[in-house]
């Protein structure tokens, strides 16, 4: 208080002032670290008195334990350069809760150049913290619709093309196999010819359901690529396992029993499969690799349907 009352005879006027706004003012003396002055708004915004403010330490130590560190080395780095400086940190309350602040620090130094003192304002920032987080939740929930197929809810075949690249990227790096298996629904068109497209519709989200079921590793991707297609990526997967996975759904889509009238297989639903695996040397292109898997599929479609072709 002793700084303010130096400015007489307009020491009334200036406190007034400061102390009228919400921003908080304070002042700590650089060499003793400790508060010359903290504006009475502080109590009403974290319930602490400003008598209880009386180090350094006791605004560190009414941080949140993960902002306490950076803030610190950050505003000690900067007012040792004599720098003017921010930092957005939690504030704990009385009781027990956390405010966002944000602190803007003037640096005030000797004609010599040392600091004296440290002088500036405390925010509350809570409520634009609070619309950040939701903006930025709200931009993480479209980027995530974006890569998701709006039908089945699986992903989407733009999502598929950014994992394939990355995951060939990966097995040629390491030295890993990688397997796909492209999936068609046999005999779509004819379903919905006799369904109609809201039942051709609520069986493409079922098919998802069920292949998406078979593939349970965090890293496997099942995509609808187009259509009544899907694929399923499977990173880090040997031809054994993709042949075993490949059966899996094949038997998985039987075992649902969708009658399917129009089917020259038989009376359910039944999909046809192609499957490859790769462990992708410098030479090879991912083109290639993705072409031999549809020529499988194709192949699979003219030896009857219903069937998987993992081999040239």
């Amino acid at each position: 208080m002793a700084d303010f009352e130096k400015l007489e005879p307009d020491s009334t006027v200036y406190r007034t002032l400061l102390e009228s706004t919400k921003a908080i003012p304070w002042k700590i003396d650089w060499d003793s670290k400790q508060f010359a002055y903290i504006g009475p708004q502080i109590e009403a915004l974290l319930g602490w008195t400003p008598a209880s403010w009386q180090t350094v330490g006791d605004w560190a130590s009414r941080m949140h334990p993960q902002d306490r560190e950076w803030v610190l080395n950050f505003c000690v780095a900067q007012s040792q350069a004599g720098v003017d400086h921010e930092a957005d940190y939690r504030a704990l309350t009385r009781d027990g809760h956390y405010v966002w602040i944000r602190d803007v620090v003037h640096v005030v130094r000797r004609a010599d150049g040392s600091v004296d003192s440290l002088i500036g304002f405390m925010f509350d920032i809570s409520e634009r913290k609070q619309t950040e987080q939701k903006l930025a939740s709200l931009q993480k929930e479209l980027e995530e619709l974006s890569f998701r197929d709006g039908l089945t809810g699986v992903a989407n075949r733009r999502r598929f093309d950014a994992l394939m690249e990355l995951e060939w990227s990966n097995a040629r790096r390491n030295r890993q196999p990688l397997s796909l298996l492209m999936i068609d629904i046999d005999y779509f068109k004819q379903y919905n010819d006799c369904y109609g497209h809201l039942e051709g519709d609520a069986c493409l989200k079922r098919v998802a359901w069920l292949l998406a079921s078979a593939a349970t590793r965090a890293r496997d991707l099942l995509a609808r690529f187009g259509g009544e297609e899907f694929v399923l990526l499977l990173p880090e997967t040997d031809e054994a396992a993709s042949h075993k996975l490949a059966a899996r759904c094949r038997d998985l889509i039987l075992a649902e029993q969708i009658p399917h009238a129009q089917s020259a297989v038989g009376p359910v639903l039944t999909i046809s499969l192609g499957a490859a695996t790769c462990i992708p040397a410098h030479a090879d292109e991912l083109r290639g690799f993705l072409d031999s898997v549809d020529k499988r599929l194709y192949r699979a479609k003219q030896q009857g349907r219903d069937c998987i072709v993992a081999a040239s």
